[in-house]
């Protein structure tokens, strides 16, 4: 490696490496997949993954279930990524006629939903990389790291223990480093570890432009989506303030009149969090075209963590500070339901 002087990065035993080198060597169609709803941390970590294998001679195609927020749509060689909700025939024809398959960032098939049949069904090795609880995918391989910031910090540490940083190209930098930023909030939750910085100086020496990137990604809200925002708090926010809680409900006749598209409302479930002493917050939104179908996102600080409640009242999971799920009901019967799941908590967020 050109400027890491140590293995400190490293994750693969030798066993594992030469799974992972001969795996690459052999094969001569390469699929990279990520999960449903692709956030900056899948998106980032595949597109990094496909650049740095096009620098080891290998072309590889990066296939998602649907597409990114817009706010994503800049990174290099977005362009060339293929969704199932579009074009169906074309993924299946991809992932059928692999030899390697990539899962990033997801634990289980059941998060790529309408494109699990299509994984399921590839009769190619499948390698696993995922900073996710208990994964649960088949494969000649899994490197889960649930400790780690992101699935992009992991796909950096990969490529530096595989070859090193000089095979690192700007480009792949750019997307790991925003795959990293938006999956800490830009650094604000879940990276204290000091290797995280050790990559980023690594990352920087590649010529990224740390502030262009958290531009793009962070200013990039039209009108519409900044006065839906407002809305949300002022109107829609529900405190449960004696036990340090709160949520809210995003409809479809809303987003309608905002003319809501996707992103516009990425991070609004971290702003209560802002509130002094604030524990636990919850987003329901319901989905644009499946009738009774809650998405549920959960943010948590404070010392207490969501992960379990997203487990036990949303059908979800995820991280211990920021997990999410989903429901099958109306919005009403949602809003119920984060009630009870509140309330079921009571002891540890009144503390």
């Amino acid at each position: 490696m050109d400027n890491i002087q140590d293995n400190t990065l490293f994750l693969l035993t030798d066993e594992e490496l030469s799974i992972l080198k001969d795996s690459i060597s052999s094969a001569n169609r390469i699929v990279i997949t990520a999960h449903k709803s692709p956030d900056g941390d899948a998106v980032g970590s595949t597109l990094a993954w496909k650049h740095y294998l096009a620098a080891l001679g290998k072309d590889a195609v990066v296939v998602l279930p649907d597409a990114a927020p817009d706010f994503l749509h800049w990174l290099p060689q977005y362009n060339t990524i293929i969704t199932y909700d579009k074009h169906a025939e074309d993924v299946k024809k991809v992932v059928n006629d692999a030899d390697l398959l990539f899962c990033l960032d997801y634990n289980e098939l059941s998060r790529t939903e309408e494109m699990q049949p299509v994984i399921e069904g590839s009769k190619a090795k499948r390698i696993v990389v995922d900073h996710h609880v208990g994964p649960k995918i088949p494969s000649i391989l899994t490197v889960s790291r649930p400790a780690a910031s992101s699935t992009s910090e992991l796909v950096f540490r990969l490529m530096s223990q595989l070859t090193g940083t000089q095979d690192i190209s700007h480009d792949a930098a750019v997307c790991v480093y925003c795959g990293m930023m938006t999956d800490t909030g830009g650094f604000t939750f879940n990276s204290t570890n000091p290797d995280i910085y050790l990559i980023i100086s690594e990352l920087l020496r590649k010529n990224i432009d740390k502030d262009v990137i958290y531009n793009k990604v962070f200013h990039n809200y039209s009108a519409n989506a900044l006065r839906f925002r407002a809305h949300i708090i002022q109107d829609k926010l529900r405190l449960v303030e004696t036990l340090h809680a709160s949520y809210y409900t995003v409809t479809k006749s809303e987003m309608k009149e905002y003319h809501f598209i996707k992103g516009d409302l990425e991070g609004v479930v971290n702003i209560p969090l802002m509130l002094k002493g604030h524990k636990l917050s919850i987003s329901l939104r319901e989905d644009r075209d499946r009738p009774n179908f809650i998405l549920v996102s959960l943010r948590s600080s404070c010392g207490f963590h969501c992960r379990k409640m997203a487990e036990e009242f949303f059908n979800g999971g995820g991280h211990e500070d920021a997990a999410g799920g989903k429901l099958y009901c109306s919005i009403e019967e949602a809003e119920k339901t984060a009630l009870r799941a509140i309330l079921a908590y009571k002891s540890q967020l009144e503390a």
